[in-house]
């Protein structure tokens, strides 16, 4: 009898720890979701800045000024749930951005605010620097938590208590298919 009891507790604290180890992975993997919207949203402060420099010259920039107001919504769009699917159109549209700013700049050396457009695409790309590494932690974090409800016994106290999902992880196959390597799965 004493036996089953001290079994008993044993049973609940494992369940109770990896109950415990599943809800905080998941928060960790939503705040690190989190984190990816807020420097999404910063980048959106800079393309606030950089809109009026290049409607200044929409002339010329028409197809640029679209592409900043389009990534802007993109970014506003992102839903609060984390997603990396949902960060695919937004970080493709942004590669496409900082492409046509760099054309822009070549093609209109002249510029008499070429400094304050310099200064706005470094933060740009030091916004891009940012939401790489919040992505590379929201990836870290999705892969312990989906890993905490797939293998065993996080497997079976997910789905008699907390019944989460899986969080989709964020890949970006453009640059993938450019990659050499492949590891041997």
């Amino acid at each position: 009898m004493e036996l089953l009891l001290v079994v008993a507790i044993v049973l609940c604290v494992i369940a109770y720890t990896h109950y415990n180890k599943i809800v905080g992975a998941h928060n960790k993997a939503q705040r690190a979701w989190s984190d990816v919207l807020v420097y999404e949203r910063q980048r959106i402060k800079v393309l606030d800045m950089l809109e009026p420099q290049v409607a200044g010259f929409q002339a010329y920039e028409s197809q640029l000024l679209e592409r900043i107001v389009e990534l802007r919504t993109a970014i506003a769009g992102l839903p609060s749930a984390a997603d990396g699917d949902a960060l695919k159109s937004v970080s493709q549209s942004a590669k496409a951005l900082l492409g046509g700013l760099s054309l822009a700049f070549e093609a209109y050396p002249d510029l008499k605010s070429v400094e304050l457009l310099s200064n706005l695409m470094r933060e740009v790309a030091e916004q891009e620097s940012n939401i790489g590494a919040a992505i590379t932690l929201f990836n870290l974090n999705v892969e312990h938590f989906n890993n905490s409800i797939q293998l065993f016994p996080g497997s079976l106290i997910n789905r008699l208590s907390l019944n989460k999902s899986l969080i989709t992880p964020f890949s970006d196959s453009q640059a993938a298919s450019g990659f050499e390597y492949k590891p041997n799965f």
